[in-house]
């Protein structure tokens, strides 16, 4: 049966091969039966540009997915926050297409909005202050007239800092916020929401309305290789 399948937060990097494994074991054992392959962002544990391409592991993972759209699978790219800076010149090394955060398909007849899922969780004041920062164009141009080597570094530290920043903030707060995620379905006519970011997997079902909703929350990859399978009758975690 035709089908799609979603991942996010792979958070692939160097010192993580076990999830390269499973990354590339799932490329090319269970992704070419889909019809497209969705990445709602954070492939990567952090991006430091597009000239960072003679990195082995981006390389491979080039590669991988420059072989997987060969095979006639759609492969679509949505940044996340570690990975905001992939660009275009490494989407086209990968036969992917970036899509912006939202966007709305049409799902085998059901409208579906996609969402890294940062955006939903407004408690975390501090956290939305540092992502309009990073994302504005200014910042990102100014960071990437960098040398490469300064920009490992950086985003290394800062990495480190965002870890410990953690410990010292509520689960609760690090979570989507329940009105954040009532009122985009509202704006979005009630569509079937598919998010990452969170690492909390589960499948929600939210009346709004008078309209029962689904918002599907993707899973990492700390542990093992999981996606989102879907088709004409459904979505199903894997």
């Amino acid at each position: 049966m035709p089908h799609t399948l979603f991942i996010s937060d792979l958070h692939l990097a160097a010192e993580r091969p076990d999830t390269h494994r499973q990354f590339f074991d799932f490329i090319e054992k269970t992704a070419p039966a889909a019809e497209a392959l969705y990445v709602l962002g954070d492939l990567f544990e952090y991006w430091a540009g597009d000239d960072d391409f003679d990195d082995p592991l981006n390389a491979a993972v080039g590669d991988a997915l420059s072989g997987l759209a060969s095979k006639s699978v759609r492969v679509y790219f949505m940044h996340g926050n570690r990975d905001l800076l992939l660009g275009a010149a490494y989407a086209a090394r990968c036969s992917m297409q970036i899509i912006p955060d939202p966007t709305v398909i049409d799902l085998y007849g059901t409208r579906t909005l996609l969402m890294h899922g940062d955006t939903l969780c407004t408690g975390d004041i501090e956290y939305q202050k540092f992502r309009a920062y990073a994302r504005n164009p200014a910042t990102q141009k100014q960071f990437l007239a960098q040398p490469l080597a300064v920009r490992h570094q950086q985003l290394r530290g800062m990495r480190a800092q965002s870890e410990a920043s953690k410990s010292f903030k509520s689960m609760d707060i690090m979570d989507v916020t329940p009105d954040a995620v009532e009122q985009t379905l509202r704006e979005q006519g009630y569509a079937r929401m598919i998010h990452g970011h969170t690492h909390r997997p589960a499948r929600h079902e939210i009346l709004i309305d008078g309209h029962a909703c689904e918002r599907w929350v993707l899973s990492d990859w700390n542990s093992e290789a999981r996606f989102l399978h879907c088709d004409e009758t459904g979505c199903a975690a894997n």
